[in-house]
């Protein structure tokens, strides 16, 4: 397996220099993620109003790819409705677990796509999806 397709160059600079790890003032959700296999913790913040997502942040702790993958997802979601960061986390679980292949739907997923390939490496995919299903925690109960 070449590496070089899961760590990126995007995928790298984020997890050194995640711009959206911060606590985010004024944030109206928050949820904790946890990924017990190795340790990855993060605390996820957003900001909705009027059922859309105006920012996110999360502070953690974490391997370079769930960092990445969080900071990643935040850009993602950042402007999205409530309901298109629901269909986003689902897409981006999809993708990894291989249910999800249609170009059109990864294409929404725009620079998340970069963990396509985590699929190939069984013991990472854990920490790339860790912040997809804290965002669908976050958000499940609103409409």
């Amino acid at each position: 397996m070449d590496l070089s397709n899961i760590y990126t160059q995007m995928v790298l600079e984020e997890s050194r220099n995640p711009k959206n790890r911060h606590d985010l003032e004024g944030a109206t959700h928050e949820e904790p993620g946890h990924n017990p296999s190795c340790g990855d913790e993060i605390t996820l913040q957003l900001k909705v109003k009027d059922g859309i997502i105006e920012d996110a942040a999360f502070s953690g702790q974490g391997c370079a790819i769930s960092q990445a993958s969080t900071s990643i997802m935040c850009d993602t979601i950042r402007g999205k409705s409530l309901e298109e960061g629901r269909e986003l986390a689902q897409n981006f679980i999809g993708m990894i677990n291989g249910s999800v292949t249609e170009r059109k739907e990864l294409k929404k997923l725009g620079d998340a796509r970069a963990f396509e390939s985590i699929k190939n490496l069984p013991a990472r995919v854990k920490c790339a999806v860790l912040p997809w299903y804290t965002l669908e925690e976050t958000v499940k109960d609103d409409k």
